[in-house]
């Protein structure tokens, strides 16, 4: 494990564990709470998670991403930033300016920046370095909120869209890879906060649910998979566009644990042990969620 990944995740943990200390003296009654069990058989014959499915494939066939990826796509071809440059020379993994089939093999390392990058962080880091953004600024409001959507929300929906039907394929040739697989399980299985949870709290076995939904276990490829499909979604609580990266800062909010930076290499890890345990499925590009 390379040293500085090594300092990544001592720094989660110990970001991780003042949280619980400070948790613990404030909420020293509250009760503890967790996820609920079912069997899984039970949990394939609920009739109201069987209703939620029927109303998703439905509302999958209106789905308003397309919208979004054709807002990203203008986004990628038009002259924008400070160095007023498109991003059309963005190498996302496959060469510059290569866009289809990228998505689903990313996270991967990226030797020009020496780090892990997911497609938005790698997104983030053209933007900067070709356009001439700031980064700060792009980390200032990275997530959508009412009627705003970030840049860079739209333009990895318009990335995903172009591995729509695609092989998901994560690589794990480089040693770079493969170490941050291993942080990304570590970090999943990482217990701590208030609740002393981690991602396999919810997400570490078969049968478990919230409300309506079935939650996958990441740990298999299934699971896996139905966690990394329709990602980014529009998501119909809110009428608003999403992408992975605010779907993993929010499951840190629920975890209640120090936020994440954005498009940090925390994020990118748990990414890369999400995908490559999703590997061999066709990924159907961006979705809808509840």
């Amino acid at each position: 494990m390379s040293s500085i990944k090594l300092r990544a995740v001592v720094a989660l943990s110990g970001l991780a564990l003042v949280c619980a200390a400070q948790a613990a003296q404030k909420e020293a009654s509250a009760p503890r709470k967790a996820a609920a069990h079912a069997k899984k058989d039970t949990a394939a014959k609920d009739p109201v998670a069987a209703d939620f499915e029927k109303f998703h494939e439905i509302m999958e066939e209106a789905s308003p991403a397309e919208l979004f990826e054709a807002k990203g796509e203008e986004m990628w071809k038009t002259k924008r930033g400070p160095k007023n440059v498109s991003l059309e020379k963005c190498d996302l993994g496959l060469g510059p300016g290569v866009v289809k089939g990228a998505y689903v093999k990313m996270p991967r390392y990226f030797a020009d920046a020496g780090q892990m990058m997911d497609a938005e962080r790698r997104i983030v880091y053209c933007m900067v370095t070709l356009q001439g953004f700031k980064e700060a600024d792009l980390a200032k409001k990275p997530f959508s909120k009412g009627s705003y959507l970030p840049d860079p929300v739209a333009l990895v929906t318009y990335v995903a869209g172009q591995s729509r039907g695609m092989k998901i394929a994560v690589p794990q040739k480089l040693a770079q890879e493969r170490d941050a697989y291993n942080i990304g399980r570590e970090i999943f299985n990482y217990r701590a906060g208030p609740w002393d949870f981690s991602c396999a709290s919810c997400h570490g076995e078969d049968g478990k649910r919230i409300r309506t939904q079935n939650l996958p276990n990441l740990s298999t490829n299934e699971g896996a998979n139905r966690a990394f499909q329709g990602w980014p979604g529009y998501r119909m609580t809110g009428g608003l566009m999403h992408s992975l990266q605010w779907r993993m800062n929010d499951c840190f909010r629920q975890q209640r644990f120090p936020a994440p930076g954005y498009a940090s290499e925390t994020i990118a890890d748990l990414l890369t042990y999400l995908g490559v345990n999703a590997n061999g499925n066709l990924y159907k590009g961006p979705g809808i969620k509840r």
